[in-house]
């Protein structure tokens, strides 16, 4: 393993507890924070970081426990947590310009929302002007349409009444042409008889 990844039985060996004063350490939002999983050789093992091993380090040597939990430290107290207080403001820096940036990311997301309202209100204002232009456009054509029907009503009556002028006044033709025939062969006839 790496210096900075321990496994828990790593952890309770060098702090001289069991496994499962270590796992009751372990609550979930030390897990999340704290712990990875590994994988080797197919073997899923869980792993402290170099920050939680500070951390639970801190723990077993401060605890006030039986002293089968008290761990005796050969390094310097101050020279540990002093590097735990250094890691922490590292971790605090980064968490900070984390948060700088999902502010501007808040803010950038605000103005396209902003943009996208306006857009919106603009499309629904051009789409209500264009309802009205279609609302007289069609006001427009109607009485047209009515107008066009009408004349062509009045143009199919004019043209069957001049139709109807037309066939009577043929009419009269072949009644005059008829009654002209007739007289001509009743002509014939008597001058044949004479």
């Amino acid at each position: 393993m790496s210096e900075n990844l321990r496994t828990i039985k790593e952890l309770a060996d060098e702090f001289n507890v069991s496994k499962q004063a270590v796992r009751k350490r372990l609550t979930e939002e030390f897990r999340a924070n704290h712990v990875e999983t590994v994988t080797s050789n197919g073997v899923k093992t869980l792993v402290v970081t170099y920050t939680g091993y500070m951390l639970l380090k801190q723990h077993f040597t401060t605890s006030n426990a039986t002293g089968n939990d008290k761990v005796t430290d050969t390094s310097n107290p101050t020279t540990g947590d002093l590097s735990v207080v250094k890691i922490l403001e590292q971790q605090l820096f980064v968490k900070d310009k984390q948060l700088e940036n999902k502010d501007s990311q808040i803010s950038q997301m605000q103005n396209l929302l902003d943009q996208q309202q306006r857009l919106a209100l603009q499309d629904k204002q051009l789409l209500e002007e264009y309802k009205a232009e279609i609302k007289d456009l069609k006001a427009l054509k109607m009485p047209s349409q009515e107008t066009e029907f009408k004349h062509l009503d009045n143009q199919y009556k004019d043209e069957v009444n001049a139709l109807k002028k037309q066939m009577e006044g043929l009419q009269e033709q072949l009644k005059e042409k008829d009654q002209e025939l007739a007289q001509e062969k009743s002509k014939k006839w008597y001058q044949f008889w004479k």
